[in-house]
């Protein structure tokens, strides 16, 4: 049985057509032949920057052969994205990453961590430099709440191992954290600064994609930005970085409240991921991802006390979603350099290997879900292939890394790349039974996103089997059905010091843009001006979805905010009447609601729609980014410099 890229079935000699474009794409990386110039004097080129739409060649071409539709939006062909050999599921487990461990000041590798870049040679190991160019800003040293060194520090290698993602498969040549792919969990407490030493041991032989220089970035961090993972703050293999993460609530520098930080900005659910510019898509596919866990004193990890959510790590599960494809013949992971709309894997991953399966106790259990992407975005059902005439609603309790102010019953939960969500899953219900997690999100592409379609239960994807079959435990968590008050939301509502407009675009040579501008390492578009609060708007007037992505501060979604896909339950949001329900642009109707009332760091923009949000500037001075994270359209190059400087501009469209 064959199926395409977004998981219907295929005839044996349509799969081995997109197979054999696929296979093309491969050649001519192999041959060297990826500069513009060798392929237009080859006549496969067209002017956008596109290869033509050639059968057995582009990724684009399938969807006029099978009737797709021009731009392979809503048909369901898969545009030849790839074709990925036979694997079986359910065989291997699902891995849990093990718990990062401190280690001694004094063990680190290296000469000792100093605020200013040490780039000093260091004979006695062979390490060359410290890849940080700027030092760790102030008042880290002079403040009472960030000693330096911090007391908790930590050693990372990224390294190449021998991983496996399915016994059908060869064991596959990854980038990972200390050997693994997820990387290890750091599980941090707010108030406890730490630092990271990341030594980048990779090697120079990258197997066809990829680049030895990296830049690890926490996403949804509130970092100083020399230790944001800056994409352009990159450094060589055989060099180290120290990052300082502070771990203190946003706002404990501000001028704007009064106590030391918002408890009700409170962050859980980070990860950490390369962001290399340019090659973050390539680097991350390779398996250079992690998860990072904040609590404080309400949300404990101990659920007999704070909040009382399920307690960690036994019933707090960390999930990290990706799709990959694999050579046919080989059964390599491969990643296709030509397409620069977006990949689509036919692979499912949970935290790194095919289809897993996961054992569980009857009772209540926290996941943190992760998209990772690189391209796809999911809406995650509980199926109940026994009876799937019954909806199989579970609790939302976050947004992004946020717990919400109140916990949501959903059927489903919509991700679009970057973008999280805690739940609560009640297993006593389903106690001897087997169910799975379904994404039956229908996208036949990267570029355009999802149709806005969902398939019928049990006829999506199965992503993890899970086998209630564990002895029972007893369950001190609240129930999340008694709705438990967690944090308020901070109020937005002053007047904004300025407001923006961002255009999100494709411009000439198939790149994606950004009010028309492509990405500058060396150059700010806009300087926002520290402890204020701005507006911005982001306007998506075409048939491409993009996952937006602000470092350093979160936002809240004041217009725009999309629900569930193909649903019409109140919390949700009608892809097929969405354009000519709200318009193009301009648009002040569509206010957020229900799980969407919440702090984010990701907002998805769907096709033909905008989105407006509002956010404050606080703590930390220095350069950082928004961008797509869609990755392919991050490197390809959707994304932009600010700075937060003491003063700022007023540039309205920057």
């Amino acid at each position: 049985m064959y199926f395409n890229a977004n998981g219907e079935k295929v005839s044996r000699a349509r799969w081995k057509e997109m197979y054999n474009a696929f296979k093309n794409r491969q050649e001519l990386v192999k041959a060297g032949l990826t500069s513009r110039r060798d392929l237009m004097k080859m006549g496969l080129l067209t002017s956008a920057g596109m290869l033509i739409a050639k059968k057995g060649l582009s990724t684009r071409a399938w969807a006029d052969s099978w009737g797709s539709g021009g731009n392979c939006y809503s048909g369901s062909s898969g545009c030849g994205n790839c074709a990925s050999p036979t694997t079986r599921p359910w065989v291997m487990n699902m891995p849990i990453p093990p718990v990062k461990q401190p280690i001694a000041l004094s063990a680190l590798t290296g000469p000792a961590p100093t605020i200013a870049p040490n780039n000093a040679i260091n004979p006695a190991t062979g390490i060359a430099y410290e890849g940080r160019t700027r030092a760790h800003q102030s008042p880290i040293g002079s403040n009472g709440n960030l000693p330096f060194p911090a007391a908790t520090v930590y050693q990372v290698s990224q390294q190449v191992a021998n991983v496996s993602m399915s016994p059908d498969l060869p064991m596959q040549r990854l980038w990972t954290f200390d050997g693994m792919s997820p990387g290890s969990t750091y599980v941090s407490h707010y108030g406890t600064p730490v630092l990271i030493r990341n030594y980048n041991n990779l090697p120079s032989d990258n197997g066809g994609f990829g680049i030895n220089s990296v830049s690890t970035h926490l996403h949804n961090g509130h970092t100083p930005s020399e230790s944001d993972g800056f994409p352009c703050d990159y450094f060589a293999s055989g060099q180290y970085y120290d990052q300082y993460y502070p771990n203190q609530l946003a706002g404990f520098l501000s001028d704007h409240v009064s106590t030391n930080g918002d408890i009700n900005e409170a962050l859980g659910t980070l990860w950490y991921h390369d962001h290399r510019e340019g090659f973050t898509a390539q680097n991350v596919y390779k398996g250079l991802v992690g998860h990072y866990i904040l609590f404080n004193n309400y949300d404990t990890g101990d659920e007999t006390t704070g909040f009382r959510l399920p307690s960690f790590p036994t019933y707090d599960i960390p999930m990290m979603f990706a799709d990959r494809c694999f050579d046919a013949t080989t059964g390599d992971l491969v990643f296709d350099t030509f397409n620069t709309d977006g990949i689509l894997g036919d692979k499912f991953l949970v935290n790194g290997v095919i289809q897993p399966v996961l054992h569980v106790s009857p009772r209540r259990y926290r996941f943190r879900w992760i998209n990772t992407g690189p391209s796809r975005f999911l809406q995650i059902y509980l199926t109940d292939p026994n009876n799937l005439t019954t909806s199989q609603p579970f609790w939302q309790i976050s947004n992004d890394g946020n717990l919400l102010p109140k916990p949501i019953q959903v059927p489903a939960v919509a991700l679009g790349v970057a973008e999280r969500a805690d739940v609560v899953i009640d297993f006593s219900k389903y106690a001897g039974k087997t169910i799975y997690l379904e994404n039956r999100l229908l996208q036949p592409n990267g570029q355009g996103g999802p149709t806005g379609s969902v398939s019928s239960p049990g006829q999506g994807f199965l992503m993890l089997q899970i086998v209630v079959d564990q002895p029972s435990a007893q369950d001190n968590s609240v129930d999340p059905a008694t709705l438990p008050s967690y944090y308020a939301l901070p109020s937005v509502s002053g007047t904004p010091r300025v407001s923006r407009t961002f255009n999100f675009d494709q411009g000439r040579n198939g790149q994606w843009t950004i009010n028309g501008s492509l990405f500058s390492c060396t150059t700010a578009r806009f300087t926002v001006q520290q402890n204020s609060l701005e507006q911005w708007y982001f306007d998506n007037g075409w048939n491409w979805s993009h996952p937006i992505h602000v470092h350093m501060e979160e936002h809240q979604v004041t217009q725009g905010a999309p629900g569930l896909y193909g649903s019409s339950s109140d919390d949700s949001w009608d892809y097929n009447s969405y354009s000519s329900q709200y318009c193009w642009s301009g648009c002040t109707s569509n206010s957020p609601s229900g799980v969407n009332l919440a702090r984010k760091d990701t907002v998805r923009l769907v096709p033909k729609a905008n989105a407006t949000i509002r956010m404050r500037f606080r703590d930390w001075l220095g350069r950082y980014v928004m961008h797509c994270h869609n990755v392919i359209h991050e490197d390809h190059a959707m994304m932009l410099r600010f700075d937060v400087g003491t003063t700022g501009d007023t540039k309205t469209n920057p």
